[in-house]
């Protein structure tokens, strides 16, 4: 019998920094480029593709504050309040 060997790719890591406190998510996903347009946030979102804080979040409003952290294709944004 053989072993089947899967190996798990590590995901990317990148900081949002913000100003003010909070970002709604939408508008983070474009601050952090991981979208082009408002819109395919929207699609992204409604479609469940995007993890906040580890838990799938279909809120395009969804409040951000440092600390949170949000996911899409395997990239990791952390929330970074200056």
């Amino acid at each position: 019998m053989k072993k089947l060997v899967v190996k798990v790719a590590e995901k990317q890591k990148k900081d949002v920094h913000i100003s003010t406190d909070y970002i709604r998510l939408d508008a983070a996903l474009k601050l952090a480029d991981a979208v082009q347009t408002g819109g395919h946030a929207k699609i992204v979102i409604t479609e469940g593709d995007v993890k906040v804080n580890d838990a799938v979040c279909m809120q395009r409003g969804k409040k951000l504050r440092g600390g949170d952290t949000f996911e899409l294709d395997h990239v990791l944004y952390s929330v970074i309040k200056d």
